[in-house]
């Protein structure tokens, strides 16, 4: 849903209704093996029906929307996940989203979340993955389950014991359990999400390792260079805040005519003289100032500008709406200059096989 009052009224509605009321009103049609309308409306009865249990989540790249989330399979959601999905509601938390096979012919299924995710986003024909960097206590812990440790929330770290040895011993520094190091001495597990985050968006890494990356997750290659570990690092750190819509740069997307905002034909024209590209929502309004590579910029899969808006098709774009597509445009333009960059850095230290 597309706003957190739209999930709230669907809920309470359908968990008011009889189950082949529901189903009608809802367009359910028949139950299936992993989803019935009475184990969805005996889920959300099952505690009371709260507002707190409304959760942001990841529909497609740049595309947040808002779900109702119980943690359960089976219930409301055919499949929760929430041996996974618990980690990204229990508090703050970065999640690697990636996909293990690939079908298309150029990799670009890596993506960052801070919330739930949809099972598309990262691959438009096959299934996501979500990797948490932090795992949380569980309500109800079993002897296996790790003890809260001192950091918020009592999260640990999700990374083997042997790579942080590993990395630890290339790069001559001490890992630290919880968020970043100082950069001299120390290093965490943020930083390794920076650094990892980074080098999955070289253009090099993608084209070198391509004929991997169509059958497996990708793999990360390790580096005893500190300068190189920090420099990747702190592009990668920009990616994923450019990615999460948390990082601002100048907006270069106008929306300059007035109309009834409401998105009909989706359509480039690209720029030509001194016209500037412009994405057309209906006959008279568009988004001026989009260069042909943002517009052709893929992120698993999806064709980011254009998929956004056709997803709102019939939908009116409010000031935040319109406002969040300038982010969007801004986001692409700034990543695909740190992917040259990423590259750049690399290439200055010898590329791959990394050093």
């Amino acid at each position: 849903h597309f706003t957190q009052d739209d999930i709230w009224e669907t809920v309470t509605n359908f968990a008011a209704l009889s189950v082949e009321e529901a189903r009608e009103k809802y367009d359910l049609g028949k139950d299936s093996k992993d989803w019935k309308v009475e184990l969805a409306q005996q889920d959300l009865k099952k505690d009371e029906i709260s507002k707190s249990k409304i959760s942001s989540i990841l529909y497609r790249p740049f595309d947040l929307r808002f779900t109702y989330y119980t943690g359960n399979s089976g219930g409301f959601h055919c499949r929760a996940r929430g041996e996974v999905m618990n980690n990204m509601v229990a508090g703050e938390n970065l999640g690697l989203v990636a996909t293990r096979q690939v079908t298309s012919l150029n990799f670009c299924h890596i993506n960052v979340s801070d919330s739930l995710i949809e099972l598309k986003v990262g691959s438009h024909d096959r299934n996501s993955q979500l990797f948490p960097l932090y795992l949380y206590p569980k309500d109800n812990p079993t002897l296996f389950d790790r003890p809260p440790t001192n950091a918020l929330g009592g999260r640990s770290h999700n990374l083997a014991p042997e790579f942080i040895a590993e990395l630890s011993t290339r790069l001559k520094i001490t890992f630290i359990a919880d968020g970043k190091g100082d950069r001299e001495t120390t290093f965490g597990p943020e930083d390794i999400f920076n650094y990892m985050y980074a080098v999955f968006h070289s253009p090099t890494y993608r084209d070198r390792y391509a004929e991997f990356l169509k059958t497996d997750f990708p793999r990360l290659p390790l580096t005893s260079n500190i300068d190189l570990f920090w420099e990747l690092g702190a592009k990668g750190d920009r990616l994923v805040n450019l990615h999460l819509m948390k990082a601002t740069a100048a907006e270069i997307a106008s929306y300059p005519e007035t109309g009834d905002n409401k998105i009909d034909k989706v359509r480039y024209t690209p720029p030509k003289d001194d016209t500037p590209g412009k994405v057309w929502i209906n006959k008279n309004q568009y988004f001026e100032g989009i260069p042909p590579q943002v517009w052709n910029f893929y992120i698993g899969g999806y064709q980011v500008c254009q998929k956004w808006l056709k997803d709102r098709k019939g939908r009116k774009l409010d000031y935040d709406a319109i406002a969040c597509y300038q982010n969007i445009v801004v986001a692409l333009a700034e990543t695909i200059v740190l992917m040259e960059e990423i590259d750049d850095i690399i290439k200055k230290n010898d590329g791959f096989p990394l050093k």
